[in-house]
């Protein structure tokens, strides 16, 4: 059992894991965030896609020691405190970019990463960074089009990011 203690969406947690403990596993079954789906465990599906220093990382294949002091981001955290959803989180609902909603988490965390990196990326860079997670019921085009929607290229009306 090891001591860990990091931020997650801007509050600070601690727990004791065990040392095979995955991050995924720390946030749903220790911190109570059910968000952080889990599809494969193997990090093929991106259900389990978090943000930890800035960077996107499947939560199934990281370990929660390996978070030790690390400022980790979830898409619970996307959500203003007054449940003002994000505006990506607006797009998805109003472009149907989600369906059964299971991948929608991983989604999210990967194209927040995106627009942080790329504020106006093109329908290719969308779908770029959006191919290593799986859905199986959108067919993607009303993912990319919520993404664009909120940048303000074609296809979708300017937002504020």
């Amino acid at each position: 059992m090891q001591e860990i203690t990091l931020l997650v969406n801007n509050r600070p947690y601690s727990g004791t894991v065990e040392a095979r403990t995955t991050l995924a596993d720390f946030l749903r079954h220790s911190l109570g965030l059910k968000g952080t789906h889990l599809g494969c465990e193997h990090g093929v599906c991106g259900a389990c896609t978090v943000i930890v220093d800035g960077a996107s990382v499947r939560g199934c294949l990281m370990l929660a020691v390996q978070a030790e002091g690390a400022i980790v981001e979830t898409v619970e955290g996307l959500a203003a405190e007054d449940g003002t959803l994000h505006l990506l989180q607006e797009a998805f609902s109003r472009e149907h970019g989600l369906q059964c909603g299971f991948c929608t988490p991983g989604m999210l965390m990967t194209l927040i990463e995106l627009l942080r990196e790329t504020p106006s990326p093109t329908e290719m860079e969308v779908r770029e960074a959006i191919s290593g997670n799986l859905c199986r019921c959108t067919g993607y085009q009303s993912i990319v089009r919520a993404v664009l929607s909120v940048t303000g290229r074609p296809g979708g009306a300017p937002g504020d990011l």
